[in-house]
């Protein structure tokens, strides 16, 4: 980027500390808001699962927000800039499938387990505390990645455009999601969620149409298309369909798509964030929620990249390019700075500021996930089940509270480190299936296959692991004479680490199955984990454990939410595999079988496809969950009103029932209304 960045420190850190309590502010205002009216009370229960309550609309918006990290805005642009239109396709159709197909683990783990808190008390209930263990490992490397990518590509963006020193921008993101996820829990994550994606999705398409309809230098798909013609002319794409940046024919496009797909394998089936949402999900919901996320999720990198990216190649032979007369440094691209030079060019200080705000709420929103997924595994998995098993509420949510405060700053810290020895985003998304992808196998058929034996469940995911790092670093000293940031970060090395970390679980599982059985599973075990004790946390704030949403469940309840569960299963493996299909065979392996070279006239209707997408996207993620919860916001903006004109009747009233208010003496009579509607 410019040796001058285009925003000021003050800026950066406006934004960065200014918007974080802003964040902060408006979650505690809420969590009192949803405590008074809707009797939320924040239990341990209600800090890691939102009672199980939580409808498709928001499930949904949850899905695209905790998916929307850095990498998803920066990475893809990078390799859009790298290999022309296929970077983008490659990137979103490589990551929403796992997305999709995490529906059908989503719904397995709602039947298997109801009460679940985490996958990894699911992994104990089956196997014990030595499998567990490993996958606690592997549950909080995935974390630990994902985190470090989160800081890296988004101190590298703010640094690039204000001004702060990465180290500050690496402490102080984290602020405000510690503040708003520790007074909220994930019913702040699902909320705050809701509020960064509508932020994001408005950004992208200013981006888009700034890009391909209002910009004096491009302003249309045919100008883009010229300007790609050009740049084609001027460096070549080693690998493409005539070295042009306008096909699907990539060869390098084709390996990083491979390592895309496997790495966000390890990044979805092993983050306990994912997990944590399809619990807080209403069994009915869960399904619906995940299909519907995946689906508007893919049009964010796919848009985001190919108006980014492409406009980064467009625009790099003009003297509006931050890095004019030169083409942006490979340094540069790794650490994800496309998209925020892109911008610069375009808009100017105002695309600085239009990134540096997309880009704090995709780490922020992001984050939020990840730190109620590492407090539930330190809360549930380990204090709760190996140093306190009588564990009441309250001291359950200290643990969940000071786990949120401890892992942000120890990745803050990870991450700073990572930034002085050289490690960027690029690298690290890259990495990322070397290191956790042997887990993904395993994990999947502990809720899938009965006949999974403990030692295949046990030893899979560290042989794995081992044989892909033997693969990625043997390939690195082969091809480049010396390991090191830029052999080891290469393609092929990569390329190979994360194929032998995916598919050498399909030998160990099956042998290691059948050589050493352990009796069929039955599923019982599953069924007995329990919820948190919540009781004395219920007693301190006046509430009956009752009438906290997800409190009550009676065993009429629980068949049918049975019933409509094994229904949704079948379904899910339906739909997940026709899913895959379209999005991985049938729309890209003709273009790419084929080498064609789009025309002008396709490029436009590539185009308008994408931003035809993203308002699908919009309607299903910023508009359906405002309509799917019209009903509570219309009574609690109500409540509200009334308590400010001090019209409030003291009488509390919860499914149909009045009840007394402590201390008032009486009753009153008041509209019947249902607190789950």
């Amino acid at each position: 980027m410019a040796t001058n960045p285009p925003l000021s420190q003050a800026v950066g850190y406006g934004v960065i500390i200014g918007l974080g309590f802003l964040f902060a502010f408006g979650m505690i205002l809420t969590t009192f808001i949803l405590k008074r009216y809707n009797y939320e009370v924040q239990t341990s229960e209600m800090f890691s699962t939102a009672g199980r309550t939580v409808k498709t609309g928001l499930v949904a918006s949850a899905v695209v927000s905790s998916w929307t990290w850095a990498a998803t805005l920066l990475q893809s642009s990078s390799v859009a800039y790298n290999y022309g239109v296929s970077g983008p396709f490659w990137y979103a159709s490589g990551a929403t499938v796992q997305v999709i197909l995490f529906a059908t683990l989503a719904i397995e783990l709602k039947r298997r387990a109801p009460n679940a808190h985490t996958f990894l008390e699911v992994i104990r209930a089956r196997y014990g505390t030595v499998t567990h263990g490993v996958f606690i490992v592997f549950g909080l490397m995935t974390n630990i990645l994902v985190t470090s990518m989160l800081l890296t590509g988004g101190s590298a963006v703010v640094t690039s455009l204000t001004g702060v020193p990465t180290a500050a921008a690496c402490f102080l993101l984290p602020v405000g999601v510690v503040i708003y996820t520790m007074f909220g829990g994930i019913k702040a994550t699902f909320l705050t969620d809701y509020a960064h994606t509508v932020v994001i999705l408005i950004i992208i398409l200013t981006f888009a149409f700034t890009t391909y309809a209002t910009n004096d230098i491009l302003g249309s798909p045919s100008a883009v298309w010229e300007k790609l013609q050009e740049a084609a002319i001027r460096h070549p794409v080693e690998g493409n369909a005539g070295g042009s940046y306008l096909t699907m024919r990539s060869k390098e496009g084709a390996i990083f798509f491979v390592i895309n797909i496997v790495g966000n394998f390890g990044t979805v089936f092993c983050d306990n964030g994912y997990y944590n949402k399809a619990i807080a999900a209403h069994p009915v919901h869960a399904l619906p929620g995940y299909v519907i996320g995946g689906l508007s999720w893919f049009a964010i990198p796919w848009l985001a990249a190919t108006t980014m990216g492409l406009a980064c190649l467009a625009l790099e032979d003009n003297p509006v390019f931050p890095t004019y007369p030169n083409r942006l440094p490979a340094a540069d691209v790794s650490a994800g700075l496309t998209l925020p030079s892109a911008a610069v060019a375009m808009l100017g200080s105002g695309g600085a500021a239009a990134t540096l705000l997309l880009i704090f709420m995709a780490v922020t929103s992001a984050m939020s996930a990840e730190l109620i997924a590492v407090s539930s595994i330190f809360t549930y998995d380990i204090y709760q089940t190996y140093f306190n098993p009588e564990a009441s509420g309250r001291r359950l949510i200290n643990m969940a509270h000071a786990c949120v405060v401890g892992f942000a700053l120890a990745m803050a810290g990870f991450s700073t480190a990572l930034y002085y020895i050289g490690i960027s985003m690029g690298y690290l998304y890259l990495l990322m299936g070397v290191i956790i992808s042997s887990a993904v196998l395993p994990a999947s058929l502990t809720l899938l296959w009965s006949k999974q034996s403990w030692a295949a469940a046990t030893f899979t995911p560290p042989l794995g692991l081992a044989c892909s790092l033997i693969a990625w670093l043997v390939t690195a000293q082969k091809e480049g004479g010396e390991l090191s940031v830029a052999t080891t970060g290469a393609n092929n090395p990569m390329l190979a680490g994360n194929v032998v970390a995916l598919l050498s679980p399909l030998i160990f599982v099956p042998l290691l199955s059948f050589t050493l059985k352990t009796p069929t599973y039955d599923w019982v075990s599953m069924k007995a984990i329990r919820r948190g004790d919540d009781h004395d946390l219920a007693a301190a704030a006046h509430v009956d454990l009752e009438l906290v949403p997800g409190g009550v469940h009676s065993e009429s309840d629980e068949a049918e939410e049975q019933a409509k569960l094994k229904k949704a299963s079948r379904f899910a493996r339906i739909l997940t595999v026709v899913m895959t299909l379209c999005l991985l065979v049938l729309w890209p392996m003709p273009m790419y079988g084929s080498g064609y070279i789009f025309s002008k006239k396709f490029f436009t209707g590539w185009v308008v496809v994408g931003i035809m997408w993203l308002f699908f996207s919009s309607f299903c993620v910023g508009i359906y969950p405002l309509w799917e919860g019209r009903a509570t916001s219309a009574r609690t903006f109500k409540a509200i009103f009334l308590d400010i004109t001090g019209k409030r009747k003291p009488g509390r009233v919860t499914h149909g029932e009045v009840r007394e208010v402590e201390g008032s003496g009486s009753a009153t009579p008041t509209e019947k209304v249902d607190v789950k509607s």
